[in-house]
């Protein structure tokens, strides 16, 4: 039985995982007593006994768990944004290339992606990688995501508003504005871009649920492209891919007289992409679950991949 410590366990995507985890029987959860979370040596026992560490922490607090690491077995799955484009770590987000699964397999360091991050690149990647979009353009990307990937001291924010005022929710608000947003170095990098991207996140008020919108026009493609062009591409590369799937051009029966839901794939570890929009202005959508496949259930796909069990094993599709 392969034991994995999770570190950082009772903050929001520790909690899904531990939720995810705690049922299996072929993985041992160390635990850590409250009263010791903070007793470094207790917690440097834990990390060196786990065949898994997993880290759902702030930044710092990751670089700190890393560094207590003594044994050469002991492997690591980072959830924070400290390692994500780190040369010395693997990336976990498993349909990026064709190789990127057996990258996962063997990996010591995982670090796992941010949710704006994954639909972002799961709808641009295979564009850019095949030469048909340029990368020498700042792409622009944006989108709504509920308010639990903002953490427990959003989480709590919006429960109180809720509560204190109904009447007055904080129903769409951007975020982000000075143009910073800490998943932007990951979404340049693993895109393969000159440039940054253009992002303009938005939090609603409903928990989990995201939507990421890319809009693309003609001009930014290498050829002359159609929407059958791109969606060709995309199919191409997702073909078999379980955690993906693409849905046909312009696809109205996936819409909501006309509206696109945003919490349609809560609880799940999939990402649906679609592909909308006419042969002159095409736009790239990704619908996933911010905690799901943006965060705990793509740490459990990457937790099975290390452990060289079943990908989807304690997840749903």
């Amino acid at each position: 039985m392969n034991t994995v410590f999770i570190d950082g366990q009772v903050g929001t995507t520790g909690l899904q995982i531990h939720e995810r985890l705690s049922q299996r029987t072929d993985i041992e959860l160390l635990q850590i007593s409250a009263e010791d979370r903070k007793n470094p040596l207790i917690k440097q026992q834990l990390i060196n006994s786990a065949d898994v560490v997993i880290l759902c922490l702030p930044d710092n607090a990751a670089r700190e768990t890393v560094a207590l690491i003594e044994n050469p077995n002991t492997r690591v799955l980072d959830a924070s944004t400290a390692h994500r484009v780190a040369p010395d770590w693997t990336y976990g987000l498993a349909e990026l290339t064709p190789q990127q699964r057996e990258k996962i397999r063997q990996g010591h360091f995982i670090s796992n992606p941010g949710c704006w991050a994954t639909g972002f690149l799961l709808a641009v990647t295979p564009l850019i990688r095949s030469g048909l979009l340029r990368a020498d353009i700042p792409l622009i990307c944006h989108g709504v995501s509920g308010y639990s990937g903002g953490g427990r001291n959003m989480i709590e924010k919006y429960a109180e508003r809720a509560q204190q005022q109904p009447e007055h929710l904080w129903y769409t608000r951007p975020y982000g504005l000075g143009l910073t947003h800490k998943h932007l170095n990951e979404m340049q990098h693993y895109a393969g871009l000159a440039l940054q991207p253009m992002f303009m996140p938005s939090v609603a008020h409903f928990p989990q649920g995201m939507l990421v919108n890319v809009p693309l026009p003609k001009s930014w493609f290498t050829a002359d492209v159609n929407l059958q062009a791109v969606h060709s591409l995309l199919a191409e590369a997702y073909a078999g891919e379980p955690c993906v799937r693409l849905h046909d051009i312009n696809d109205n029966n996936a819409l909501d007289d006309g509206f696109l839901e945003p919490q349609s794939n809560n609880g799940t570890n999939r990402n649906d992409l679609f592909v909308f929009g006419n042969d002159e202005q095409i736009l790239l959508t990704s619908c996933l679950d911010n905690l799901g496949k943006g965060a705990a259930g793509a740490a459990v796909q990457n937790l099975n991949l290390m452990l060289g069990k079943h990908e989807l094993t304690g997840l749903t599709v």
